[in-house]
């Protein structure tokens, strides 16, 4: 019988990760953080970028099945310091410049030490007619970390160039329910809370194969760690879980037909890096059908997902992407919803402890 984890324990989980110090090239934190919670069960692996996995071998050693989300959340890394103090940064990810000015943020330290700031834009009043009607540029932003003429912040809290950022937000719940769950770094580390609650649910289960679960690095700077991943774990068998666009806000073009948040996970019939494997894809849709577990399906003709380089790592490896619906990724907080998290835990529970030998042989080219 799979292992029942409280509600709480859950949420706990979600709050630990997205609390967490992780932008792109920086996620030794959110690594420690798995290792944490799957290392009293399983082998901990990682590979020379820092994506960490739990290895747990069921009944069979065969089929392998890695599943894991991006560990890493878009940032910035400082890329100068004026003489006034003021830090200039680059991008750490896809940022679009409008939804930063007057953001928090946190700068780490050489030394560990965070340093807070916000980030800092021309008034209105200061603005020339066709500075408004431009699409903002983020050259024209910077860090205050109470700057001064002397560049005495900077230099007090020992910030340099190369130090990461991330944003400074906090896990809230939301709605009558608390159903609706905001906070940063949602993508993507509730695709890392997933496969940690996925093993977590089978550890006293003999699935028929060998589960790799955990965390890929560098995901939104190039799918890169999901590369070396792939090739270090060597699966049969690979899912990406990862978030992706709600369609349920004013303006959306996808309202009629995307996916919402709420309405269950996203499985993709494709995205821009990944055609899955259609034999894999409709056996995850059989499962979901079986147990009668909600799911929408989603297409994402823009964007691309760990799954896409899992799919061409080596000598090719069947992938599949499943997705939670979220709003406003890609900035300081995104929305997302309780039962879309608890439902993708419980597809891909039912999906391992059905992936046996017989259905790799039916999935496979």
């Amino acid at each position: 019988m799979a292992t029942k984890t409280s509600s709480d324990d859950r949420e706990k989980l979600l709050i630990e990760l997205t609390d967490a110090f992780g932008p792109s090239g920086f996620e030794e934190e959110v690594g420690q953080i798995v290792e944490k919670h799957l290392g009293g069960f399983c082998e901990i692996m990682r590979d020379g970028l820092g994506s960490t996995v739990g290895k747990k071998v069921g009944a069979a050693k065969s089929p392998s099945i890695l599943i894991a989300g991006h560990m890493d959340e878009v940032g910035f890394m400082v890329s100068g310091i004026t003489k006034s103090g003021y830090i200039k940064v680059n991008p750490l990810g896809g940022w679009w410049p409008h939804v930063l000015p007057s953001q928090r943020v946190v700068i780490r330290t050489r030394s560990g030490k965070l340093v807070h700031g916000i980030i800092g834009s021309k008034a209105p009043h200061s603005l020339k007619a066709e500075e408004r009607n431009k699409v903002m540029d983020l050259d024209d932003l910077y860090i205050d970390i109470g700057a001064s003429e002397d560049n005495e912040a900077a230099k007090k809290f020992g910030v340099k160039v190369g130090d990461p950022i991330v944003p400074y937000a906090q896990f809230e719940k939301l709605g009558p329910d608390g159903k609706f769950l905001m906070a940063k770094a949602w993508d993507n580390r509730i695709g890392v809370a997933v496969a940690i609650e996925v093993a977590k649910a089978l550890k006293n289960e003999k699935h028929p194969n060998t589960l790799f679960a955990g965390g890929t690095v560098q995901e939104e700077v190039g799918l890169r760690g999901a590369g070396t991943c792939a090739y270090f774990v060597d699966p049969d068998i690979a899912i990406a879980i990862d978030v992706t666009l709600a369609a349920d806000i004013p303006g959306s073009p996808q309202a009629e037909w995307g996916e919402k948040i709420g309405k269950g996970p996203s499985i993709s019939v494709m995205d821009g890096s990944l055609l899955p494997n259609p034999r894999l894809l409709d056996f995850v849709l059989d499962i979901a059908d079986k147990n009668k577990i909600p799911y929408q399906m989603g297409s994402l003709g823009r964007g691309g997902t760990d799954g896409g380089r899992f799919a061409v790592t080596k000598q090719g490896i069947p992938s599949l992407t499943l997705s939670i619906a979220t709003r406003y990724i890609h900035s300081h907080y995104g929305i997302l919803h309780r039962d879309d998290v608890d439902n993708l835990v419980a597809i891909l529970v039912e999906t391992i402890k059905a992936l046996d030998v017989k259905a790799y042989e039916n999935i496979k080219p």
